[in-house]
Order: structure tokens, then sequence, then C-alpha cells
């Protein structure tokens, strides 16, 4: 029995327009031709038909459908289990990546029901950039340090952000105050400055080493949203995320040559 391509489209749910596609591309000539010249599909055209959708579906481009359909026994175990891996890994990557929504809204809600008036007062001109906070999430996806600060973040009361807030608004106006007057990153004042700011991250969020700090200060300067949450754009001098990145990094070789002279001592 043979169908028009009107009936296959149908009854496997494609286009017309995409059994040409294929007819013209040589995935699936029909068999057969009706006396005015329209095609007609067979039986084995439709069990093809379903071979090349199966492989659709699992994401296989047209090129290498048509060589597994040519030589079904070349590799298409191989190839079949090649692409079961990738689709397991786009699995747990999209997992991962609605795992990484809910935790960048709940960021961006700063775990705490805010009204518009309460978020001012608490945060003031601080934003939470949802598009930086999911991109971190990914970044440390499997970080037992950014695990434990979005924990702990959830955790924290409306009182709690107040107080921590307040801590940073100190913090940060002695920062601008440093360096408008001109104290160099490396010396003890920024140092001290640095040193604040890793320990106010591990007092309310996860404990920061001074080779994390590190790294987190290298965002400051690679990426302005990562900087916003420290110093809001208003308050931004140029230079300033740079000043404080060296000042985080004197900070840590500073801790690294104490732990050296704590060992030469011994």
């Amino acid at each position: 029995m043979s169908y028009s391509v009107g009936q296959v489209a149908a009854f496997a749910g494609v286009t017309v327009r995409t059994l040409h596609h294929y007819d013209k591309a040589g995935l699936l000539s029909p068999s057969d031709r009706s006396r005015a010249g329209y095609r007609l599909y067979g039986e084995a055209d439709l069990v093809r038909l379903q071979q090349i959708l199966f492989y659709r579906e699992l994401g296989f481009p047209l090129d290498e459908i048509a060589s597994l359909l040519e030589d079904p026994q070349a590799n298409a175990l191989e190839r079949l289990q090649d692409r079961l891996r990738r689709l397991n890994e786009e699995i747990a990557r999209l997992r991962r990546l609605a795992e990484v929504a809910e935790r960048a809204i709940e960021v961006q809600r700063t775990g705490v029901p805010l009204t518009p008036e309460e978020r001012f007062e608490v945060f003031g001109d601080v934003a939470f950039d949802l598009s930086y906070a999911t991109e971190a999430e990914l970044k440390w996806a499997h970080s037992d340090g950014q695990r434990e600060a979005m924990a702990r973040a959830d955790a924290h009361t409306k009182e709690d952000w107040r107080r921590l807030m307040g801590e940073a608004a100190t913090w940060r106006a002695e920062l601008l105050a440093a360096f408008d007057e001109g104290e160099p990153s490396c010396g003890g004042r920024a140092m001290d400055l640095a040193e604040e700011h890793r320990l106010h991250i591990a007092r309310w969020f996860t404990s920061c080493p001074p080779d994390m700090h590190r790294r987190i200060a290298d965002d400051f300067v690679a990426d302005p949203r990562a900087f916003a949450l420290v110093v809001p754009p208003s308050q931004q001098h140029p230079g300033l995320a740079a000043y404080l990145r060296k000042a985080v990094h004197a900070n840590a070789a500073r801790h690294a040559g104490d732990r050296t002279d704590a060992e030469e001592s011994l």
C-alpha cells in the first residue's frame, strides 16, 4: 500500500516541507510516484522515516543520519553510546541550571521577604544582579563555600541583613577615604581594610581563606557586577576596583609571609 506525502506527513507529525527536504537531501526518497508524478511512500519508506525521526529526536545531524542508514552496523552502537553520554551530560547541566535559577531567585530576594521600602532601607544602592548571581552559581557550583554561603544567606533575618549591610557601609566609607587620600594599595591601611572585608565574608557567609579572597577580588576587576555588590556604582571611582584587588592580593601575601615566618621559627 502506498501513501501520499500529505498522508505520511500526518502520520509522522512532520510537515510536507520536511519530507520534501529529506527527498532533496537524498535521505528519504519515495519508492514510487503516481501517474500524475506525485510522491508515493511505501511501507519500507515509513520504516526508514521512523529511523530518521528517531535519530533526529536524539539530536543527530542529517548527514550523520544518512551515514547510519546507509550502513546501520557501522559504528551505530558506538555513536548511540556517545550520544547517550552527551544527552546525560546535557540533562545534568539543565538540572544544575534549574537549581541555579532557583538559588539565584533566592539571592535576588535576599533570603527574606522585604517590601521595596524595606529593601531600600536595608540595601540602599547595592543591587543584586540576577544574571551575575546565576553565573556565580554556575561558576562555583561544586564549591562547599558557595553552598554554605547560600545556606547562611537564606537563614539571615531582616535584622541580620541590616547589621551586615551597616558593617559593609562603614567599611566602604573607610575604603573610599583611604583611596581618596592616596593610601598605597599595598600599605598597612589598605591591607587592613582588605582583611576586614575577608573577615566580613567569613562572619556572615562562608570561611574565606586568603587564596579564595584573591579570586573574589579578581572578579571585582573582571566583572563590574561583582564590584557593584561591594561598592554601588554611585560611589565608585575610576581605579577603585583595581585598588581593592591589589590590597586583597597584598593582604594575602602578608598572610603567606606570616605563615613562612612561623614555619621558619620552628
